[in-house]
């Protein structure tokens, strides 16, 4: 960015990783205790549990998806989004292949103190 009033436009279906497995996590914005990501999942993403120091928010932009959220399954099609508050233990069960899925997730960090 050339200075802090430049307005920079991106798109989230541009530009897509070609992934055999796992998923891609990419930064597209940070603004004090927010950050966004896009995530690109293949149909084999890696089951890792999280269990992160932010409250998360994700919206399904593309593709089918099951995850597992504090014991809960919890199935989303193309629009749907679920916050996940902090310290709530959640992973990845399953991802479509064609089309891709193609996630936004917005993580908020808690003020210090």
């Amino acid at each position: 960015m050339s200075d802090s009033n430049s307005v920079i436009p991106g798109n989230l279906f541009a530009a897509l990783p070609a992934l055999h497995d796992g998923e891609v996590f990419e930064e597209i914005l940070r603004c004090r205790n927010v950050r966004v990501e896009r995530i690109v999942s293949s149909a084999r993403p890696e089951s890792t549990l999280y269990d992160q120091s932010q409250d998360e928010w994700v919206c399904l932009l593309q593709g089918e998806a099951e995850l597992w959220v504090a014991g809960q399954r919890i199935h989303l099609k193309p629009g749907d989004h679920c916050f996940i508050p902090a310290h709530t233990p959640h992973r990845v069960l399953h991802t479509s292949a064609n089309p891709p899925c193609i996630w936004l997730a917005v993580h908020i960090d808690h003020a210090p103190g």
